[in-house]
């Protein structure tokens, strides 16, 4: 079922980059704003569309999001990293002494 969701959310992702995408540049900021004629229906109606679309699929991204933390923190034990630590501290290792100087042998 997690597969699934996920799937769904990334799917939703993609439409949701797009559909942002193709809505008209109110500043325009870029200079790529929606230009003339040629719109879905006309210039009002193909920017309800885009809007009510952005806004669906910003709860449908809500919704998932907030069901795969869900599944993710249910699945999830609750454990600290003080139970790996071992009851009695380990003694540690001595320090090995140093060899000898030896007599240099050269002439």
């Amino acid at each position: 079922m997690e597969a699934i969701l996920l799937v769904i959310h990334l799917l939703v992702i993609l439409a949701l980059i797009i559909v942002v995408l193709l809505q008209r540049s109110e500043g325009g900021g870029l200079g790529i704003g929606g230009g003339g004629g040629g719109g879905l229906v006309s210039v009002r109606g193909s920017a309800n569309l885009l809007t009510r679309t952005t806004a669906i699929l910003a709860v449908v991204f809500f919704v998932t999001s907030l069901t795969l933390a869900i599944l993710a923190s249910s699945r999830m034990e609750s454990r600290s990293i003080m139970d790996d630590v071992p009851a009695t501290p380990a003694v540690p290792a001595q320090p090995q002494q140093p060899a000898q100087p030896g007599v240099p042998l050269s002439q």
